[in-house]
């Protein structure tokens, strides 16, 4: 049983220090990273696509360029653009066939104005693609789950060992049991910062521009740096909140489909995980309805299987010349979820 345990000890510190390294390898340092740039990089940020596209709303809203209605339709006053993000919303609502906020806001998050900009924060180490860390965190869970399924087999093995000998010494489970919990520990935490897509120089970043903007009250920086329970209108925050929990905005297309482009960058997901406050809002955090802000664990973003956001499988382009969904030309996606 000794040689036993000295084997557990051997294979778990091994694969904890190999996944040590490799999780500190695989998120880039802040040292050049630099700052971040608009309004628009710090709501990507703080909550991937869906954050971008309620800021630009609540901006064109504000200074009355659009008029949202109930339920939720979305009608143009004056089509005045400012920067890409605006002209992505007019863009999508000349296009749309009702006008619904809902419809329109998934629209212009698959839009390559929209993607290109977690495409540039990953460039510059930001954040990380969607799929680049995946098989570090299949790494780190399964590493965790067996050793947590290891603690039973070794208390199994030390029942046995008592039966069969009459002096056993220490017990086999006592041995093995320090090894055991580290290794499930070390792994599920690594897998969990794995899961996270901004990065330290991103909260960095993210930190400074909210410390730098602290005072600002644009109804586009409240929302990119809080979400949608800092949007001022309360009538526009009830209408962003309904179009966030429509099923449709958090799931999106997920009917492949030989014309739909690919969103790669979290476009249609669900609360609480990957981008978002958990991944890459550094704690920023968002309402209750902003449902859209967030990257889904093994959620398809644009209807396509091999471009999925969060912890799942799919793909995010890592440049953007051939990763926004919009591009017809195959969206091979980041590292590869």
């Amino acid at each position: 049983m000794v040689l036993l345990a000295v084997l557990v000890y051997l294979a778990v510190g091994a694969s904890s220090a190999a996944l040590i390294v490799r999780s500190s390898s695989a998120r880039p340092g802040h040292a050049t990273a630099g700052p971040v740039q608009d309004v628009y990089e710090a709501a990507f940020l703080s909550g991937g696509p869906a954050r971008v596209v309620d800021a630009a709303i609540a901006a064109l809203h504000a200074d009355g360029r659009v008029e949202i209605g109930g339920p939720g339709i979305v009608s143009v006053r004056h089509p005045l653009a400012h920067d890409p993000v605006e002209r992505a919303v007019f863009e999508q609502l000349a296009a749309a066939p009702t006008g619904a906020l809902h419809t329109l806001r998934l629209a212009v998050m698959r839009h390559p104005a929209v993607q290109e900009i977690g495409d540039g924060l990953a460039a510059r180490g930001l954040m990380t693609t969607p799929g680049q860390n995946r098989g570090l965190r299949v790494w780190g869970i399964s590493q965790g789950v067996l050793s947590l399924l290891a603690l039973p087999v070794a208390f199994v093995l030390t029942i046995i060992s008592f039966v069969r000998d009459e002096n056993p010494g220490v017990p086999f489970v006592v041995m093995a049991f320090p090894a055991l919990i580290a290794g499930c520990v070390i792994g599920l935490v690594v897998a969990g910062r794995a899961r996270r897509r901004i990065t330290t120089a991103g909260q960095h970043a993210l930190r400074s521009y909210g410390i730098q903007y602290a005072q600002a009250f644009s109804a586009a920086h409240l929302v990119a740096l809080h979400g949608l329970r800092a949007v001022p209108d309360p009538a526009l925050q009830a209408q962003l909140v309904a179009a966030a929990r429509n099923p449709a905005a958090r799931t999106g297309s997920h009917s492949p489909s030989s014309t739909d482009f690919v969103a790669v960058w979290c476009a249609g997901s669900s609360p609480g995980s990957g981008c978002g406050s958990s991944g890459c809002g550094a704690g920023s955090g968002g309402s209750s309805g902003d449902s859209g802000s967030a990257c889904s664990s093994g959620s398809s973003c644009g209807g396509s299987s091999g471009s999925s956001c969060g912890s799942s499988g799919g793909s995010s382009c890592g440049s953007s010349s051939g990763s926004s969904c919009g591009s017809s030309s195959g969206s091979s996606c980041g590292s590869s979820t």
